[in-house]
């Protein structure tokens, strides 16, 4: 497979063994390290002919000399790196004995991800809620699950589907919850060009679905907003 043609290849592997690749898949298992760079300097030259057909003169402007690579490092290594690389280690601690813990757990997780519709910046907070049970996530395992998750193209709602179901398998907890706030970049920077808008996505599992639950939720994201250490 030439470097110039890696990802028809690639197009052409997934099509034939019928392996789906949207913007919010995860390719890892089929892409290599070295598959990566070769794919970021195809970009490079991609986004240079994106700036030679917007006008722009890579030649001897020079803030935009650079601009490709720039481009095509951010999308591969940074917005769109969850689709490349495998889902971080998950540390698990038993929970159990005299030190079982039976309440409930929220996790506050800032986030930033990409509008798979315009390629726009969506910037937010999931709040992740689960009723634990043989076994505890470390805290940070929850953060670093919801920013691969993230960095992706995709759209809130599966977004806030993806993480809370992933959460639910990955912990062994029928009782989990996800409720994500978000500012979009397509509302912000095109169309309909707002400044004020929030959108808010809930996805309920298990015990979390009954009101008195779900009310304890939604109480414990409240104190977190307004708590003065935050």
């Amino acid at each position: 497979m030439s470097e110039l043609s890696i990802s028809s290849g690639f197009r052409k592997f997934f099509r034939k063994n019928k392996i789906r690749f949207w913007s919010c898949d995860n390719l890892s298992r089929h892409i290599t390290s070295f598959d990566l760079i070769r794919l970021e300097r195809e970009l490079t030259r991609k986004f240079e002919g994106v700036l030679d057909t917007l006008l722009i003169d890579r030649k001897t402007d020079p803030n935009s000399s650079d601009t490709s690579s720039r481009l095509a490092k951010m999308y591969l290594q940074e917005i769109m790196s969850g689709r490349y690389l495998p889902q971080p280690k998950i540390t698990s601690f038993p929970n159990e004995g005299r030190s079982e813990y039976t309440g409930m757990i929220v996790i506050r997780a800032e986030f930033s991800s990409v509008c798979a519709h315009h390629h726009q910046p969506v910037t937010g907070v999931a709040y992740i809620g689960i009723l634990p049970k043989g076994k505890v996530l470390g805290l940070s395992k929850y953060i670093r699950l919801v920013k691969w998750h993230a960095a992706r193209g995709t759209l809130q709602e599966e977004l806030c589907s993806r993480i809370c179901y992933s959460i639910a398998r990955i912990s062994e907890s029928d009782d989990v919850a996800c409720h994500i706030l978000a500012r979009h970049g397509c509302c912000e920077n095109r169309g309909i060009k707002v400044h004020s808008s929030l959108t808010q996505t809930t996805v309920l599992i298990g015990v979390f679905e009954q009101l008195e639950v779900k009310t304890e939720f939604f109480s414990q994201i409240k104190l977190s907003q307004d708590s003065s250490i935050l």
